[in-house]
């Protein structure tokens, strides 16, 4: 049963990640469970997780949702990550192994290599994106806080952020990448903590210009678990 609930959740993150159920998508237990091949009980508890990292609402009456955020919502997810992810790199210059230091420099160097292309593979690019900020967070050695934000950064990759990038854009973020593995190989704490706070200014001002000046239709995070709000 907990391996079922593993697969589920991961098969259904990956959905949301991926853009196969999109923001304010409805979901059904019964149809996820026929998508996925298991039993609406593993798919219920799935969908569980996901609600309380934030990726799945449930609506009274109505079922459960894909979360959609608001534009304050997002300045406001973008806000944590500059005064968490920026604390993370600073911790992470300090007790970064040469292990993770290395993985994190070939991560970059893939990263860097990706956006030379004249078109790059932006799945590639958020992939390898997502694996050095997670990284980041291990090396940090602080497993609350790997924990508080594990799910904030998965935000971005819902928000398809690197589709609103231009191909400078996106070698600027590549640069930055490559400048934070120099700062971690200095051992210097201030420097990390600049660049990560350059670094995530620069994705949120760009995710920002691309959002209107309006507030989007976000649903509310309240509500019921599943089966008890009609998601079947």
């Amino acid at each position: 049963m907990v391996k079922a609930v593993d697969i589920a959740y991961e098969t259904i993150r990956d959905g949301i990640r991926n853009g196969t159920y999109p923001p304010g998508s409805h979901l059904t237990a019964q149809a996820l469970a026929e998508a996925s091949g298991f039993s609406r009980t593993p798919v219920r508890e799935a969908m569980r997780r996901l609600h309380a990292e934030a990726l799945i609402q449930f609506i009274p009456n109505r079922g459960a949702f894909v979360a959609t955020w608001s534009r304050r919502e997002i300045e406001q997810i973008y806000d944590l990550r500059i005064l968490l992810e920026s604390f993370a790199a600073r911790e992470a210059a300090l007790h970064i192994s040469d292990e993770q230091l290395g993985r994190l420099r070939e991560i970059a160097q893939q990263m860097h290599a990706t956006t030379q292309r004249d078109a790059p593979d932006v799945e590639k690019v958020t992939e390898l994106n997502d694996e050095f900020h997670k990284l980041v967070l291990d090396a940090s050695g602080n497993v609350r806080l790997r924990n508080l934000l594990g799910s904030i950064v998965e935000i971005p990759l819902v928000l398809n952020t690197f589709r609103s990038y231009s191909l400078e854009q996106i070698r600027r973020s590549s640069a930055q990448h490559l400048e934070l593995t120099d700062a971690f190989a200095a051992r210097e704490p201030d420097w990390a903590a600049a660049i990560m706070t350059a670094h995530i200014r620069s994705a949120r001002q760009t995710l920002m210009s691309k959002t209107d000046g309006g507030e989007s239709a976000a649903l509310p995070a309240e509500g019921n678990a599943p089966g008890e709000s009609g998601e079947d």
